[in-house]
């Protein structure tokens, strides 16, 4: 019972644990923020300029060709 409350107690002091979890905290967040910026699709705001960009180069380089 003696070992069982020590490991208990040298369990409770280790903060790997801790860190690990604040970064899968900060993941979760940083794939959010990729999500709500570029859309489940083509529907984000970032999608669609690249979108429109990427659709007036092929436009004006074809028209140059």
């Amino acid at each position: 019972m003696r070992n069982f409350l020590n490991d208990m107690k040298s369990l409770s002091k280790d903060q790997d644990g801790v860190v690990s979890f604040e970064y899968i905290i900060v993941a979760a967040c940083i794939i959010g923020a990729v999500v709500a910026a570029f859309g489940t699709g083509a529907g984000g705001a970032i999608a669609t300029a690249l979108t429109g960009g990427i659709t007036s180069i092929t436009a004006a380089f074809t028209a140059a060709v």
